[in-house]
């Protein structure tokens, strides 16, 4: 079974039980803990994912980490995924969740790339912009790369505007290059 269906149902029956249970908002905020966790630790992520490591020394380091500060709902789907074995597929189950508790909350997850750091005023802009577009709650995720020269990426759904410098000179680019093949012919 690919990794996305393996993740993708582990992630809905988390969801449909912490519905059920009433602490969908708790449970959200561990796999948003974890997710942080995992991107921000390449250690981390790869402990989970080496199959020398044994599986029980892998709950060990979990239980010592989060039990304390996680809803108990996710800690016994970490329990249930190392029993089974499973665990390497512990942060593609949590981002599937995410995903998921967004289509549930009707959130529209947007990324902005800028050249600084966004400023209160611009970030309401975008947000504005996204949720004129979609209809729903906006969640911008905001990131900084010196590479796009000046302007913005916006991306969200399925859909990119880029209205970057470094785009910008791409596509004049490839107007330049056409206009030579069409002279050449």
């Amino acid at each position: 079974m690919s990794d996305f269906k393996v993740a993708s149902r582990y992630a809905k029956s988390l969801l449909d039980l912490s519905i059920e249970q009433g602490v969908v908002e708790e449970v959200h905020s561990d796999m948003r803990t974890f997710d942080n966790i995992c991107r921000q630790s390449r250690d981390f992520y790869l402990m989970l994912k080496n199959p020398i490591i044994n599986p029980h020394k892998k709950l060990k380091i979990l239980d010592e980490i989060f039990s304390k500060k996680f809803h108990q709902v996710s800690m016994s789907i970490f329990r249930l995924i190392i029993q089974k074995q499973r665990e390497s597929y512990l942060p593609s189950i949590c981002r599937q969740f995410l995903f998921q508790y967004n289509i549930y909350k009707g959130i529209e997850t947007a990324e902005v790339t800028t050249t600084f750091p966004l400023t209160e005023d611009l970030r309401k802009e975008f947000i504005t912009v996204v949720r004129n577009m979609t209809g729903k709650k906006v969640e911008l995720e905001e990131k900084v790369d010196k590479e796009i020269l000046g302007g913005f990426v916006l991306k969200f759904s399925d859909r990119q505007v880029d209205d970057s410098l470094s785009g910008k000179l791409k596509e004049l680019k490839l107007k330049f290059q056409r206009n030579q093949q069409v002279t050449a012919l």
